[in-house]
């Protein structure tokens, strides 16, 4: 079910994507993934930094809130300014939305990250008129 490596483009920037299993560790392997991607295109710390954190974050709610056996983890370059991150699974109609969790709550924060780190954050269903998944993406700027 999972692939073992990922597999960049052969043209233009190249974009990676990684199929890992649903489990809280794939998050790690998503940021090792973005780490490699954003060091084969000579990005600083700071991209390297906030892509981490937006991937883990995406991950870790489709961990927690989709269904399916795996995730798809997607880093791509689509300009010299901007880093693409995305996860896909098979939760259609389980859609992230932000929400203000009470102080004392322990999760909730996850997208109120994703949305201080990315320029466009958000979602699209898969499939046709039956969907069978959706992929929740954010876009972030990069520093020259």
């Amino acid at each position: 079910m999972t692939h073992t490596a990922a597999r960049p483009r052969s043209q233009g920037h190249p974009g990676y994507d990684l199929v890992r299993e649903r489990v809280p560790q794939s998050g790690e392997e998503a940021r090792r993934l973005v780490r490699v991607a954003l060091a084969a295109w000579g990005l600083g710390r700071t991209d390297v930094d906030a892509a981490e954190l937006v991937v883990a974050e995406l991950v870790a709610n489709a961990v927690r809130h989709a269904v399916g056996r795996a995730v798809r983890i997607i880093v791509d370059r689509p300009d010299t300014d901007r880093v693409y991150v995305a996860v896909v699974d098979r939760a259609p109609r389980r859609l992230p939305a932000l929400r203000a969790p009470g102080l004392d709550e322990t999760s909730g924060r996850g997208l109120f990250l994703i949305d201080a780190h990315a320029l466009r954050w958000g979602y699209d269903i898969l499939g046709g008129t039956r969907p069978w998944g959706k992929r929740v993406w954010a876009l972030l700027e990069t520093r020259p």
